[in-house]
């Protein structure tokens, strides 16, 4: 079974061998490899260039976004199944091989393989905390009873650098999110149209190292990170959505928009805040998760007193050396 692996660059020249020494190691033989440098301006290129192996394929594109550069990788591949790796992270030798071996024993309505990781720094497991959150090894598949925590916590767990997919699924959902270079949660568009129509396998063990300390898009914003793409653009997909669980995508993005909105008042944007919960809130979201907190935390009082707060936690944080190794060992989840 060939598996099709893609690889955005964008300037990871001391990463990038890393990632492909890691799919050079891989227990299952049959891959093809498309890096799709996104309009690098370091060394990055010329040293995929420089390995001169006949199973990857190098692409330059003008920068757009990991999300087109993926999108990019889609249109030039020939596997059934495709794996994304960012050029700063890896793999365990065997997760091909167990991607491979669990497709062939999965229904064929079943999109996509989840498996476990590591962050980095700190070679710590995240299987513990997902199994705490519920999640479990096995096919699951959403429907109207689910719950909106689970819907999260099913989207957070589909990182793409451990999530396999059909590639007929992929293409299918029209990929990436890629509008306006969007370079956080571009994925999280394609996963949630993909858990909306399809059962998925999630694996809790690790066999992803995820580098967060490798400059990820997704966890090195100074200020308020940026507005999830399904926020920003609901309509495509509402537009995927079968009518039964439209109710649980409204709750779904309810829960966001209150989440991002004590986001953004913590940094002081406390306009879009509002924005965010006007255009998705309503009173009937009154159990949804971050409810409270956001609509406390569009007020002024409410601004002021996280403002305190995190005054607090980062002056405690600077004096506490013990604190301080450990973060440097912890992480939090995905977005």
């Amino acid at each position: 079974m060939l598996i099709s692996v893609i690889i955005p660059l964008f300037n990871k020249d001391a990463y990038i061998d890393r990632a492909l020494d890691s799919i050079a190691a891989q227990t299952h033989p049959d891959v093809e490899i498309v890096v799709v440098d996104d309009g690098s301006t370091d060394d990055g290129p010329e040293r995929v260039r420089r390995r001169r192996d006949p199973c990857v394929r190098l692409i330059s594109q003008a920068n757009a976004g990991p999300g087109a550069a993926r999108n990019r990788g889609l249109a030039e591949i020939c596997g059934d199944l495709v794996a994304f790796l960012d050029a700063d992270d890896a793999w365990m030798p065997n997760y091909l091989e167990n991607a491979a071996r669990t497709f062939e024993g999965l229904d064929g309505d079943v999109a996509t393989m989840t498996c476990g990781y590591i962050d980095w720094p700190g070679n710590m497991s995240r299987e513990p905390l997902w199994r705490g959150r519920g999640l479990t090894d096995g096919v699951h598949r959403v429907d109207a009873a689910t719950s909106t925590t689970r819907l999260m916590d099913m989207l957070t767990y589909m990182w793409p650098c451990s999530t396999v997919a059909r590639t007929s699924t992929v293409r299918r959902w029209g990929g990436f999110y890629a509008r306006d270079g969007a370079r956080y949660a571009e994925d999280a568009v394609l996963w949630l149209k993909v858990l909306l129509n399809h059962p998925v396998c999630f694996q809790m063990t690790p066999l992803a190292h995820f580098h967060r300390e490798a400059s990820s898009l997704s966890s090195n914003y100074a200020g308020a990170r940026p507005v999830e793409p399904f926020l920003l653009d609901p309509g495509d997909v509402a537009a995927a959505c079968p009518p039964d669980l439209r109710p649980l995508l409204d709750r779904f993005l309810a829960a966001r928009a209150c989440k991002t909105a004590c986001v953004l008042s913590l940094w002081g944007d406390r306009a879009r805040a509002r924005q965010l919960t006007r255009r998705f809130v309503t009173l009937r979201d009154w159990t949804s998760p971050y409810f409270v907190p956001a609509v406390f935390a569009t007020t002024r009082a409410g601004h002021l007193l996280l403002r305190a707060l995190l005054r607090v936690q980062t002056l405690v944080f600077r004096r506490n050396p013990l604190t301080r190794s450990r973060a440097a060992g912890r992480s939090s989840p995905t977005p």
